[in-house]
């Protein structure tokens, strides 16, 4: 199966990847930040596909998606649809 989005988001991964950012500097840029743990609280992860998750709000049931960085694991640019 064909995926057009790949190259586009394989140059994000590895964008995203190449200077992993603290939490300090991701809650700078993007605002509010989620380690594994509070991801999981917060939200229901229904569908991964890298640098991406889209996930479903638990507080009001609101659909969006949230960009991730590998290591340290952060979640971060929480964006409802």
């Amino acid at each position: 199966m064909s995926d057009p989005t790949e190259s586009i988001r394989r140059d994000m991964v590895a964008e995203i990847n190449a200077e992993p950012g603290s939490r300090e500097y991701l809650e700078a840029k993007h605002g509010q930040v989620w380690d594994t743990t509070e991801l999981q609280r917060d939200f229901d992860v229904i569908g991964f596909m890298a640098p991406m998750v889209v996930a479903i709000r638990k507080s009001d049931g609101t659909r969006g998606s949230l960009m991730f960085q590998a290591s340290p694991r952060f979640y971060f640019g929480w964006s409802p649809e």
